[in-house]
């Protein structure tokens, strides 16, 4: 069992001067790049510009110092964007904090429950399909401030179709220079990477906008003139908690929860296989929900860990949660000294900003290759899962694509149970007869041998009765493969036994579990044979059926002794009791 243990403390055993030089250095430039990420989209979540700086301060020092990867950078993130909003818009930032806190509290159970590895039974298909939808949702939430257009009054504008219904009435109001702006932005974005990455693009695209609304004619809203910024430091707020608060919160806590340990975990999945190193899952959840609740209690939004952050920490020498928590110093700094000018920056900027963040993350490519490649079912949980997240939200869509994922698992695992029963000699000799006779009909109806009369005839040599045992007509032997679960537990009443059988053997070896339907099917059949007089053999049951027949009282049922190693223990066994 994983222990809970800082990856902090682990590194600190080994850490030398040189690697605090890289570590402060990493701290530095991702603070620069979490800076403009982290108002970008406390604006997006529908709360004030330093609530994404009081988060990606709080939570980021607490889950590095508390964390299970060595380099996770945390902080606000796209994903929780769209969520966030609704929350805000439904129950205010009171509502977010306790839903907040409630996730950091579900966070804490799940890494000290051991949960960790739990999060990779989520389908691909529906972290792919809702990562996708909410990339179409930020760019959605983003078309007004992008085209500079005002929403027409009292349109609500809470969820993304509302938002797409209101922009496209109000589109007769859009602003050409906020158009501009955001356009010049958006370029810079989409070239500086080309030209450097040791200068945050971001960073750019902020610096060029504040000039262009500074020192050219351009009339466009900034973040000043549509929020009072702030440069006082986090204070300490605990939400009013009661039965009912906390009973219309938890719903949404369960999404932050599900969703920060998802996106950390992932995180830190990329992370390792950049520094060939190995996260602690059970830490990094226990890390994720103390950083999700102090961020709630000192002013911030929910957090996780931030893949783009994280691997521009390694890229620029970041190897301990020092990193980290310097990032954090470093933000804390610039909101005291820096945070007035915030009120500069332009809408625009900030929309072309989200505009790059929801590329980065739409995983187009993987979605396209999915769309292509996938199984028809998981194609549909995709399309299903990316559909719902755009047109309703993020809980509905993970809800119905974990019942779909379900469902379509159950279903496939039905098919691959089997029931098959062995044929005695006499009926193996008629077979080959059928097989042979049908293998000349192919053979006189086409000159040219083809593929069916090649595979009839091989079906027919492959009988080879003189090699197989011979067992006595009293004797029914029934092969099962694959999982005895509930959903394919009726394939156990196909087995019928004749007239004349004294003793059926069912065969296991390809059975890796059963469930408690399973065992009711089971019993139900023992319950016939009895009623027919036929002694019930089990042949090479394994390791979890076994335990699952023993806790049933199966065993003691059928017998003990009924219960052999192998097929060839149970033939004779089942000899035994036909010469009684």
């Amino acid at each position: 069992m994983e222990k809970i243990r800082p990856m902090l403390f682990t590194t600190l055993k080994k850490y030398s001067g040189v690697q605090l030089m890289s570590d402060v250095v990493a701290g530095i430039i991702v603070a620069i790049i979490a800076l403009p990420l982290s108002i970008a989209l406390a604006l997006a979540s529908g709360v004030g510009p330093e609530q994404g700086i009081y988060t990606a301060i709080a939570a980021g020092f607490v889950i590095s110092f508390l964390g299970g990867s060595q380099v996770q950078i945390a902080g606000p993130t796209a994903a929780f964007a769209t969520i966030v909003a609704g929350i805000v818009a439904r129950s205010g930032v009171e509502g977010l904090a306790v839903a907040t806190i409630l996730a950091g509290i579900i966070l804490v159970i799940m890494g000290f429950c051991q949960l960790g590895s739990l999060i990779k039974f989520i389908p691909f298909t529906i972290t792919t399909g809702f990562t996708s939808g909410i990339a179409v949702t930020i760019v959605i939430g983003q078309l007004k401030d992008f085209f500079g257009v005002t929403y027409p009054a009292g349109m609500e504008t809470i969820e993304t179709m509302q938002k797409l219904k209101a922009f496209a009435a109000g589109f007769g109001t859009m602003n050409v220079h906020a158009v501009i702006v955001g356009l010049v932005c958006l370029a810079i974005l989409i070239v500086m990477p080309k030209i450097t990455e040791k200068i945050p693009g971001s960073l750019v695209a902020v610096l060029a906008g504040i000039v262009m609304v500074k020192f050219l004619p351009l009339q466009v809203n900034t973040i000043g003139d549509l929020y009072s910024v702030s440069n006082a430091l986090p204070a300490f707020h605990m939400p009013a908690f009661s039965y009912d608060v906390i009973q219309g919160s938890l719903s949404d806590a369960f999404t932050i929860a599900i969703l920060a340990a998802i996106e950390s975990l992932l995180s830190c999945v990329v992370a390792d296989g950049m520094i060939g190193g190995k996260h602690r899952s059970n830490t990094e959840l226990v890390a994720q929900g103390a950083g999700n609740i102090v961020s709630a209690l000192f002013g911030g939004i929910p957090a996780t860990g931030a893949i783009a952050r994280t691997a521009a920490n390694i890229k620029n020498g970041g190897r301990t949660p020092v990193a980290g928590m310097v990032h954090a110093g470093i933000l804390l700094l610039i909101l005291v000294i820096l945070m007035p000018y915030a009120s500069w920056i332009p809408m625009p900027t900030i929309a072309a900003i989200l505009f790059m963040v929801a590329y980065n993350m739409c995983q187009w490519r993987t979605f396209a290759r999915l769309a292509k490649t996938a199984p028809k079912s998981d194609i549909a949980v995709l399309v299903i899962t990316f559909f719902l997240t755009v047109v309703f939200d993020l809980v509905v869509a993970i809800e119905v694509g974990m019942v779909l994922s379900c469902l379509l698992f159950m279903k496939r695992m039905s098919d691959e149970m089997g029931v098959r029963s062995w044929l005695h000699v006499e009926e193996l000799e008629e077979q080959k007869r059928e097989k042979e006779e049908a293998a000349k009909g192919v053979k006189k109806a086409n000159a040219i041998p083809s593929l069916e009369e090649a595979q009839l005839k091989a079906a027919a040599e492959e009988i080879n009765p003189a090699d197989l045992r011979q067992i006595p007509m009293e004797l029914a032997v029934y092969e099962l493969t694959g999982p005895l679960f509930f959903g394919a537990a009726d394939r156990i009443n196909q087995i019928t036994v004749g007239e004349g059988t004294r003793c059926l053997i069912l065969r296991m070896r390809a059975v890796p579990a059963a469930d408690s339907t399973a065992m009711n099917s089971m019993t139900a059949l023992y319950e016939r044979c009895k009623k027919n007089g036929v002694t019930l053999i089990l042949s090479h049951v394994n390791e979890q059926p076994m335990r699952a027949m023993e806790k049933a009282g199966f065993v003691d049922l059928v017998g003990r002794e009924n219960f052999c190693r192998n097929i060839e223990e149970a033939l004779d066994h089942a000899d035994k009791m036909l010469e009684k």
